[in-house]
């Protein structure tokens, strides 16, 4: 079903982005695993390689660290020069509630990788999907949305910082970003849809304290309610894949099916100025 066709996953390395990547090799995909760490990335890959008989041509691990600007150009610089189609772009790699850092760039890292790193990493590969279409672009986005606010006054958490709040705006960004680009590719044969993968048991909680005492029972209840890695893979795998899907624009899934989202996440306004401004942020000029 994948067979000659070649999807890069950012944030390959663990949990849902290995699980994605695992998913599309086994429908006979050629993955590009694209991760900060490329040490963690090769024994994932080693590891799927084991699960799935694929061989090394059909999984490739790249170096990308969305918290630098240089090395999105680096990446993709890269990719332009030896890949001659890209099918699909899975925006996967995720940073979640993490105590108040900045990216090389100067923007707070929860919204500098999660979508500035991902718009810029777009943008640069754009092309190439254009060029390869039919294609397809996925972006991982989280139900937490709901709690999100674009304040275009503060986006880079300089007058105050919620961790919380900058995953659940970030993840915000990335919808409007789908429904932004989704209505400037129409017709170009490129879809982008969003989905929400659930609560999945992946190391992304690794910033979220759990009292000592209540570990064993937070584990526990973990297992028996969150998904596992691949079964919050499920969609993503079916965005990158399903023939179901051919022409679907700027739609946000969840278990495989569309899913009505709150009018802030779909807001045509804010959708553009965000755009605008995310610009400006990354250093497009157009």
């Amino acid at each position: 079903m994948m067979n000659g066709k070649t999807v890069i996953v950012t944030g390959a390395n663990s949990g849902i982005g290995k699980a994605t990547a695992a998913g599309i090799v086994k429908l006979h995909g050629r993955v590009i695993m694209a991760c900060r760490d490329t040490s963690r990335a090769e024994d994932a890959a080693r590891e799927i390689r084991q699960e799935t008989g694929a061989d090394s041509a059909q999984l490739v691990v790249k170096q990308l660290d969305l918290a630098s600007l240089t090395s999105i150009h680096t990446f993709c610089q890269c990719i332009l020069k030896e890949e001659p189609r890209l099918d699909v772009l899975v925006n996967n790699a995720g940073i979640y509630q993490c105590p108040y850092a900045k990216t090389e760039d100067g923007f707070e890292m929860q919204f500098g990788v999660n979508h500035l790193g991902h718009f810029l990493l777009t943008h640069l590969l754009l092309n190439l999907l254009k060029q390869s279409a039919p294609s397809r672009i996925v972006v991982v986005s989280s139900k937490l949305y709901k709690r999100g606010h674009i304040n275009f006054e503060d986006l880079n958490s300089e007058q105050s910082y919620d961790k919380a709040f900058a995953y659940s705006r970030s993840k915000l960004a990335n919808l409007l970003f789908t429904c932004e680009l989704a209505r400037r590719l129409e017709g170009s044969g490129v879809t982008v849809n969003a989905l929400t993968p659930g609560i999945v048991r992946t190391n992304l909680g690794r910033h979220v304290h759990v009292p000592v005492l209540a570990k064993p029972l937070f584990n526990l209840i973990s297992w028996g309610l969150f998904k596992s890695p691949e079964e919050g893979a499920q969609t993503s795998v079916y965005l990158a894949c399903s023939p179901d899907v051919d022409g679907v624009q700027g739609k946000c899934f969840a278990g495989c099916q569309p899913q009505i989202v709150l009018d802030k996440a779909t807001d045509q306004d804010v959708a553009r100025k965000l755009w605008d401004i995310s610009e400006v942020m990354v250093g497009i000029t157009t």
